[in-house]
């Protein structure tokens, strides 16, 4: 049995070492066949580039051809080689490790990077050339391409840039002008793009750049502007990540049987799936990493892993504030709010973020997608609609939501999401819920909030529960189903815990006498909801009503 490459993106370690290898070889053919030589491809964090990029190293490397049966014998690829297997000299730079604790930190990490990667070159393939490091990164990359095309007539080079915007993303979030001086006219990073495009006159045949969102191309146009964005093409949505049917292939090869597949490919897809990178496709992509570790942890202790995100994925994804703090001129709140509630939002996407443009609405929610917060789901008159993917997006959404709030309304609180969940599922109660919620709620009453409402309300005490980690919620915005506003349902299978049922009602000041109407109104709802099969078949649960009016909460629990 091959095992699982979780955290693994050497491609010639997955097949020397046996591990199990989701075949997108098919790919390299559609690349080379394509009129366009220097590629962009994107997508979100953990989805496989890294991997993908060593696929591309390993098949077209010259010094690599006596390994190809070995390398590719089973792959699509392996079975129709492409005219141009293994006659390029690969030239490779990972930027995921660039140090950006300031504009000088990031030229040396940055020149290190490059030098680093150029010495592995030279010595890969026996080039008689000297790394003067003493050098600016720009004039040893242009040194190499002249000694290259002096010693290498005949040959060409392949250039490969994996997380090219992983630096500028970081500086983009935190530090904008140091950002702006290093792609500027006269900056260090656009100098070394300058390059390498002036190598495609020489010694460059083809160029490969995988990152996550196109920050530096808009900055770069005049010393970059050879390159074709495939990223929301349809003939490469399903390039990177697994489809469903590769998902069941590698439960297959880890010997699961098909009633255990049934019970696991649920929760992957509520999960893990949903993403979709084109608005012409009908294919939903699972994220890869996510699955792998959640297949990996079942194979190791065979049971579902207690958290479904590896705690090295959700640090990346958890990153969600860098780039939103560009957005300076709308209400970040409101937008995560309407992407909360379960609002498509029709957009035109953002091709190419330039910084010193202004960064509102539209670059917003086109970061968001870039950076798998949001995918496609459907268009409106030519534009992509766009929606949360999945659960594990939702549970950061939730986190953020509330540390946006929390400033917002200058509210310094220290919960304990355990106190709280231990209530819920232990006695079925909600006091310490209603009372966290009140402390944001008295924060929001001093703010002028003129779309305050009841949907508001439910966003938020919908954020905190999803931030205990405990519960599966359900909600009615969520799934446009009768549900009540918030079900409450336990994620460890427990007879002694509580499931809790809410419904939300909410009254301006002015409104106060109708406080009793709105509870027996909520009254009705909750009964009416009882009624249903999935809530019948709860042994504990608890049902409340929950009518505030402005920072003062109503509970009423109905028997």
């Amino acid at each position: 049995m091959k095992k699982l490459p979780y955290g693994i993106s050497d491609y010639e370690k997955i097949v020397e070492e046996n591990y199990y290898y989701v075949d997108k070889t098919s790919y390299i053919e559609k690349l080379e066949n394509l009129a366009e030589r220097y590629i962009m491809f994107l997508r979100p964090r953990k989805f496989g580039k890294t991997l993908f990029t060593s696929v591309l190293e390993n098949y077209y490397d010259i010094n690599k051809k006596d390994k190809f049966e070995k390398l590719f014998g089973e792959t699509y690829i392996g079975k129709k080689p492409s005219k141009f297997r293994n006659s390029y000299y690969i030239l490779r730079f990972n930027f995921s490790g660039i140090d950006t604790n300031g504009e000088e930190t990031t030229i040396l990490s940055f020149k290190r990077e490059v030098t680093s990667s150029i010495n592995v070159f030279v010595k890969r393939y026996g080039l008689d050339f000297y790394v003067n490091e003493n050098e600016e990164s720009e004039d040893i990359l242009d040194n190499l391409f002249k000694a290259f095309y002096i010693q290498k007539r005949e040959e060409k080079i392949y250039v490969i840039i994996d997380e090219y915007d992983h630096f500028a993303n970081e500086l983009l979030g935190f530090r904008t002008e140091e950002f702006k001086n290093l792609i500027s006219k006269n900056g260090k990073i656009r100098k070394w793009y300058e390059i390498l495009k002036k190598g495609t006159e020489s010694v460059i045949d083809r160029i490969f750049i995988t990152g996550v969102a196109p920050i530096t191309l808009d900055s770069m146009t005049s010393g970059f502007n050879i390159i074709s964005d495939l990223t929301r093409d349809s003939r490469f949505n399903e390039m990177m990540g697994f489809t469903k049917y590769e998902l069941m292939k590698i439960m297959d090869s880890q010997e699961i049987n098909k009633e255990k597949q049934e019970e696991l490919l649920p929760i992957m897809k509520e999960n893990y799936d949903g993403y979709r990178f084109s608005k012409d496709v009908e294919t939903k992509l699972y994220n890869s990493n996510m699955c792998l570790y959640f297949l990996n942890y079942y194979m190791s202790f065979g049971k579902i892993p207690g958290e479904l995100v590896d705690t090295n994925i959700a640090s990346d994804y958890s990153k969600i504030g860098n780039m939103l703090r560009l957005c300076r001129n709308e209400n970040r709140l409101d937008i995560i709010e309407k992407t909360l509630s379960g609002e498509g939002i029709a957009t035109t996407l953002v091709r190419q973020f330039n910084p010193e443009k202004s960064f509102g609405e539209t670059e917003m929610v086109s970061m968001l997608y870039y950076l798998g917060y949001l995918t496609i789901v459907g268009e409106d008159i030519g534009d992509p609609i766009l929606k949360i993917p999945n659960q594990v997006i939702k549970e950061i959404y939730a986190e953020y939501f509330l540390k946006v709030l929390r400033e917002d309304i200058d509210l310094d609180i220290d919960v304990n999401y355990n106190e709280i969940s231990r209530e819920i599922l232990k006695e079925g109660k909600i006091d310490k819920l209603i009372e966290l919620s009140g402390e944001y709620l008295s924060g929001l009453s001093n703010r002028d909030y003129q779309n305050f409402d009841e949907k508001y309300v439910k966003i938020m005490l919908y954020c905190i529960a999803r931030t205990t980690k405990k519960f599966i919620v359900k909600s009615e915005f969520e799934l446009g189903r009768g549900y009540s506003d918030i079900l409450l349902l336990p994620k460890v299978l427990n007879n002694d815990y509580y499931s809790v049922m809410i419904e939300f009602k909410y009254l301006k000041k002015d409104e106060e006498k109708k406080l009793k109407e709105k509870q027996e109104e909520a009254k009705e709802q909750i009964e009416r909801y009882s009624n249903l099969e999935e809530i019948k078949a709860l042994k504990n649960i608890r049902k409340y009503t929950v009518v505030t009016v402005v920072d003062n909460i109503y509970i009423e629990e109905i028997k």
